[in-house]
């Protein structure tokens, strides 16, 4: 019987990494021993959980010594210094930054669509984009009852997507323009590149622009779909837009399914029964996913499910998820619990 696995959070100060805290203690994960590891500036700050006192330390190649589960949300460029070196030690890492999605030799997982793919790992997990995430949790169920052949995704991404900074940086403008007094010191220019408000605004942009026009988000999502799914020639686009909301990422999802006269009752009855949706679908009762109430809620909710009117196999919906937690925190917990029910992370 197993007493426990050492975990490790990389990243135990931001907002993922203390979402993975959460809920590592709300999900009982059977860890023996926690290490919270962060930046040298955080080194040395106490935090309570559940109880115990735990000091954070600097995270160093020497920290993942005897460590079972790594989960790492430091950005890319610590995960990219350090997570080899946690799997050198014996530690399966759990990452939540671009560093190894695309990664050839990296299972990138989202359990519910791809369990199978934890036993190609070889010492590192990547854990997909946070939307995703919530949309290949919803397009999987159709993907296996009615095939898939196209996606278009607009997606509305809160600023929590963008760390901590950028919600003080809403919070801070939204009181400006509240008083009629729109600071030009909270609209700052960094460097060469434009940086404009998030307050009452709407930018059309998320990461930096590729030489084919679309952000290096928009890649990711596409790219990421691709693979997880297992579909390499999925007719895919997405245009992604950063929204004056904090938490919950919202998106229009496009979808062209392969069997011919499906219903939207049919669509609606398959994923009321999919574990992990919650389908809110009354329009005339004004019910639909909208992020203000999906905060803090593990499930993906998905609505406004509506036929094309020019296309049979065509299909609209509505997706909304909390992006902190199935979009990174919690599933990255379900990955390390998907490798204990599949035998990859042994007993000790």
């Amino acid at each position: 019987m197993s007493q426990g696995y050492s975990v490790a959070v990389v990243g135990a100060t931001g907002a993922v990494g203390q979402k993975i805290i959460e809920k590592l203690v709300e999900r009982k994960f059977p860890y023996s021993n926690l290490l919270l590891l962060a930046s040298k500036n955080s080194a040395g700050k106490s935090v309570d959980i559940n109880g115990s006192t735990y000091t954070i330390e600097e995270a160093t190649p020497e920290s993942f010594e005897g460590v079972d589960v790594a989960f790492f949300s430091a950005g890319g460029s610590i995960s990219k210094a350090l997570a080899k070196e946690a799997s050198n030690r014996g530690a399966i890492v759990i990452d939540n930054t671009s560093a190894f999605r695309m990664d050839k030799d990296t299972p990138l997982v989202v359990p519910e669509v791809n369990k199978h793919a934890l036993h190609e790992q070889t010492g590192i997990i990547a854990n997909p984009n946070c939307s995703t995430i919530q949309m290949v949790c919803a397009l999987e169920p159709i993907r296996q009852q009615y095939g898939l052949s196209k996606v278009i995704v607009s997606t509305y991404q809160a600023v929590s997507g963008a760390g901590a900074a950028a919600i003080s940086e809403l919070t801070t403008q939204s009181e400006a323009i509240s008083k009629k007094n729109p600071n030009p010191e909270i609209l700052p220019v960094k460097s060469a590149e434009k940086h404009f408000p998030i307050a009452g605004n709407v930018i059309p942009q998320i990461d930096v622009f590729e030489v084919d026009g679309y952000t290096f988000e928009e890649h990711k999502m596409m790219n990421e779909t691709k693979k997880i799914m297992s579909l390499p020639d999925l007719a895919i686009a997405a245009t992604c837009v950063r929204v004056p909301v904090v938490t919950g990422h919202s998106e229009s999802v496009y979808i062209e399914i392969e069997k011919e006269n499906v219903s939207v009752a049919e669509l609606k009855q398959l994923l009321s029964e999919t574990e992990g949706i919650t389908l809110q679908d009354a329009p005339e009762k004004q019910e639909y996913p909208m992020p203000f109430f999906a905060e803090d809620q593990d499930d993906v909710f998905v609505g406004r499910i509506r036929k094309d009117p020019g296309n049979d196999k065509g299909f609209h919906m509505w997706i909304v998820s909390d992006n902190l937690l199935k979009g990174a925190a919690l599933n990255s917990i379900q990955i390390a619990e998907a490798l204990i029910e599949e035998g990859i992370l042994k007993e000790v």
